[in-house]
């Protein structure tokens, strides 16, 4: 996989009851996976296909993210 095909996700970008600390890099059908999983387990989200979307939405390019951190 190339660099510039890693996405990454941070669970503070989602509006949680629960606050989290999680940052999630890879590409991007992973990231999306164990981002579900984590909201879903650690925030009592429900795996919609509207949340899928929702966190699809919220994913960066990995390197974009880290250039301007």
């Amino acid at each position: 996989m190339a660099a510039e095909n890693r996405k990454v996700i941070d669970c503070r970008w989602l509006l949680a009851d629960i606050p989290g600390d999680i940052a999630i890099p890879g590409n991007e059908e992973a990231v999306l996976d164990r981002a579900i999983q984590y909201a879903v387990e650690s925030h009592g989200y429900r795996d919609t296909p509207a949340f899928r979307e929702q966190l699809r939405s919220l994913l960066h390019d990995a390197n974009e993210r880290a250039a301007n951190a």
